[in-house]
This record gives C-alpha cells, sequence and structure tokens, in this order.
C-alpha cells in the first residue's frame, strides 16, 4: 500500500500531479492510501523514485471542475473515489453524468454540499475591526465551516472587500489578505477569536428592526441560518427573544393595520357611501376649473392610488361637440391631458383629415385616472371595470352639465358604456347615433388604440377610414347649417 500526503494549502493542484504520476507508475487506485499533511513514515513502501512519462488523462471540463469541488468535501475517501474516477473517465470505462454510476453520484454530491458551504461562509462570515497599523483598516473573522472549502471560497471576499486589510480564520487554515495580496497558512492550534468591536451593537440594532414577526418561519429560518453557524453570528444572540416576541408583535401590527385600511379598501367603503349623483364634501362645481381641481382629488376608486394624477378634460367651456375616451394612457398620465400618446396622435392625424380641429371641441375621457399593470419598467394598460365607470360617471356628468355640447363623440366600448349604459357590441353600434336622457345625440366610434392594435394592414386601413368618416359625420351634428 503507497501512502500518499496532500498539503493542506492548494490539495487540488498536488492531487492532479500525483493522480498522473501515479499512473505512469502503473499504481491501481486501491494500492494508494490518500492522508491530508505530513505523511507517516511507511519502512515498507514501495521505490516510487522511478520515473516514466506522464500519461494523458483527459476527462470532461466539467467532470474536471466538479472533482475539484467534491475535493474540498470532508470525506476521508474523497481522494481515492476522484483517483479511481479519473482513471474510469480517462479509459472510456465510464461516460460522465451517469448518475447511475455511484462514484459519480458520490462526487456530484459531495461537490454539492461543499459548494453549498461555500456559499454559507460567504454568507456569515462577520469581521470584526482590529487596530489600524497603517493607511488601511484592519478586519479579521472566525468561521467553521463544515468542509475544509476555504480555499476555494476566499477569493470572493478579494473581490469584494480589496480596499482594506483582512483575515479569514478556520479550524485548518487562515487566509491573509494584506495590500492586495492573499496568501494561505495552517492555523494555529491556540489561534485566538477576534475581539468585537463596536459595530456590532449596530448591527444587531439594524437586524432587530428589520425583523418581520409577521412572517416568521422557523425551520425556514433554520434551514437558511443552520444553528451550527450561530456562535459567530452577533445577531444570532437577539434570535430566541426575537422568535419569543413574534406572536405578539405580529398581534399589534394586525390590530394597528385594522385600525387604518388600505388605500383601496378605504376608496371602495367611500365609493359605497356616495351615491352615483351626490355632491362631492366641496359641493358641485359651477365652472370647469372648479370641477378640474375636485377631478384632481377624486377618491371615488381605488385607481387613484396608483396613478400618477387625475387626467381632467379640456377645451371650449362653450364647445358644441365633446369627445369621450376611454382613459388616460402611460403619456396622459405623466403629462397630466387628455390624448397626447400616440391613440391622440392617431386622432388629431385623422381629426385634421377630416376636418375637425381638436382645439374646438371638448376632449375628455370616461374614466379620468390610468390603469395599469407593471411589466418591468412598463406599465401596460388595463380596461376599467364597470364599477370604475359607473365611479367616474359623476364627473362625465358635470362635464356634460356644464360644457352643455350639441353632439358627444363616443369612442370605444368604455365611453359607449359611461355615456349610454352599455358597451356591449361596439362594433355593430359603429357610426349609429344614440341619445342622452336630455336628447343629446352620442355618435358611437372605435377608440384610436384599437385602430394601433390591429394586426392586418388592410383591415387598419378600412377602419382608419371608417373612423375618419364618423368624425366627418360628428361635424355634422355641430354645423350651424
Amino acid at each position: 500500500m503507497m501512502q500518499v500526503a496532500l498539503p493542506r494549502i492548494g490539495t487540488t493542484a498536488a492531487w492532479r500531479a500525483e493522480v498522473r504520476r501515479l499512473a505512469a507508475l502503473g499504481i491501481a487506485p486501491e494500492a494508494v492510501r490518500w492522508s491530508l499533511g505530513p505523511a507517516e513514515p511507511d519502512l515498507f513502501a514501495a521505490d516510487d523514485a522511478r520515473t516514466a512519462p506522464e500519461p494523458a488523462l483527459k476527462i470532461p471540463r466539467p467532470a474536471l471542475a466538479e472533482i475539484d469541488c467534491a475535493l474540498h468535501h470532508s470525506d476521508p475517501g474523497r481522494f481515492a473515489r476522484a483517483h479511481a474516477l479519473v482513471l474510469a473517465l480517462s479509459r472510456g470505462q465510464a461516460r460522465w453524468g451517469d448518475r447511475s454510476d455511484p462514484a459519480q453520484h458520490r462526487v456530484m454530491a459531495e461537490a454539492k454540499a461543499v459548494r453549498r458551504d461555500i456559499h454559507k461562509m460567504h454568507a456569515f462570515v462577520r469581521f470584526r475591526e482590529l487596530p489600524a497599523q497603517g493607511p488601511r483598516r484592519r478586519f479579521a473573522a472566525w468561521f467553521e465551516p463544515t468542509h475544509p472549502c476555504l480555499e476555494p471560497g476566499v477569493p470572493f471576499f478579494a473581490r469584494r472587500f480589496g480596499d482594506m486589510d483582512w483575515a479569514i480564520a478556520t479550524p485548518g487554515l487562515t487566509a491573509r489578505f494584506v495590500d492586495g495580496v492573499l496568501t494561505l497558512h495552517e492555523t494555529p492550534p491556540d489561534q485566538p477569536r477576534p475581539p468585537e468591536d463596536g459595530t456590532e451593537s449596530l448591527w444587531q440594532t439594524y437586524y432587530a428592526s428589520i425583523f418581520n414577526p409577521a412572517r416568521l418561519m422557523t425551520r425556514a429560518m433554520q434551514s437558511e441560518m443552520p444553528k451550527k453557524y450561530w456562535a459567530n453570528l452577533p445577531e444570532a444572540q437577539l434570535i430566541a427573544q426575537l422568535v419569543r416576541e413574534a406572536p405578539a408583535r405580529a398581534a399589534r401590527m394586525a390590530a394597528d393595520l385594522g385600525s387604518a385600511p388600505a388605500p383601496q379598501t378605504a376608496a371602495r367603503q367611500r365609493n359605497s357611501r356616495l351615491p352615483e349623483r351626490a355632491a362631492p364634501p366641496e359641493g358641485r362645481p359651477d365652472t370647469l376649473p372648479d370641477l378640474a381641481r375636485q377631478i384632481a382629488a377624486c377618491t371615488r376608486c381605488p385607481l387613484y392610488c396608483h396613478a400618477t394624477q387625475a387626467v381632467p378634460g379640456e377645451g371650449p367651456a362653450d364647445a358644441r361637440l365633446m369627445i369621450v375616451g376611454e382613459q388616460p394612457g402611460d403619456h396622459e398620465d405623466l403629462a397630466g391631458r387628455p390624448f397626447v400618446g400616440p391613440a391622440g396622435q392617431l386622432f388629431d392625424r385623422v381629426a385634421a383629415e377630416a376636418g375637425l380641429d381638436r382645439r374646438q371641441a371638448w376632449i375628455t375621457n370616461a374614466v379620468k385616472h390610468f390603469k395599469f399593470t407593471p411589466r418591468g419598467k412598463r406599465r401596460i394598460h388595463q380596461r376599467p371595470t364597470s364599477g370604475e365607470i359607473q365611479s367616474c360617471r359623476w364627473w362625465l356628468g358635470l362635464e356634460t352639465a356644464l360644457v352643455r355640447p350639441r353632439a358627444i363623440l363616443a369612442m370605444g366600448a368604455t365611453a359607449a358604456e359611461a355615456l349610454t349604459g352599455s358597451g356591449a357590441g361596439i362594433l355593430r353600434r359603429r357610426g349609429g347615433v344614440e341619445h342622452l336622457p336630455d336628447g343629446t345625440p352620442v355618435l358611437i366610434t372605435l377608440h384610436p388604440s384599437a385602430l394601433l392594435r390591429q394586426p392586418d394592414p388592410e383591415t387598419a386601413a378600412q377602419q382608419i377610414r371608417d373612423f375618419r368618416n364618423d368624425l366627418n359625420k360628428s361635424l355634422g351634428f355641430v354645423s350651424d347649417n
């Protein structure tokens, strides 16, 4: 039996070199006993001083990376197992990735355990500041990993804390980073722990402040922060007390939340107590500027909670034609004006072709706040519900009463529902004329945004022509002829 001792620093590189040497000597894996540290004297060891050309041991690159990682496991048999696996892979006796192979399965499992231990080290190392001895600040930490994984795990700290000097001591090895140079040393048996510093109490205060008792899951917490690491975590001293107090704190949070309903709930409550035609607290507005100020403070439905601002109508107070759209879009929500986005630009172009000057019309929306769904950095338009449309009918009715237009152009199903009570069958109703209870004619047409969404170019062109005809038809209701 040949004994091979590997150094504690540079273990994987030394193991690779020994595997190549043993293969050159023709020594089988089962005839080798691996160990870490100085080798014990063996008077009966075979003479291995002879030299031979080292064979090319070709194995897949992913296999080599996984084996290197597994060599930092604490399993005493990891070196012999990896030795046999390398020879089997290089000779074509095994195929990498075959989890039915016990050796490969074990190597993969041990590599996964090592990676998890490295991850825990990155998360749970707590540095303590030491007195400075130069221009750079100095820190030290003590950590007890499950596996001897300091060497592959410590470059992370060199990249992250390159502007200071530090040391991380473990029971086996100590890593020192001084003046930008990383070195590894064996840890003396009497290595002292770093003394506490003034930042630990500050860290404990921060940890206690972010601890959420309402989301306490003890088992999940212990899974992510195993108890074996608690001895070196300053915040761990608070965990037992925080867990004991969590039920009472969560109950107080629930009671405080119950006394102040969420904005959406409060809006629904106000809306349920506010009849559709009831005047707001300020009273019924007498002018369009007063109406715009009341719309800006509207909380009749939950849409106000997320929109940037309400968007009132605009135009001359004596406009003969009122044009009603659906709701503000993203551009309108930011600008505070109706029909300034892509749909508004299409409307302006087609209106100009039809001879309609938007500056002579009162332009508004059935719903005054933008309804959307966040998707990344974008806000995606969502159609208002019937309840939201009903809540905004109060404002649209006041606009109609103050402007007193001769005719109204309802663009889209939402506008049709707000004005006539129904938004169904908009394609069938397009181009038709309906009437408000006071007899004001309402011309139904499509919304410009629907024209922009039409995928078929020929259909889109026809719908734009129909839309232009509807705009032209609306002018006939307000002309003096």
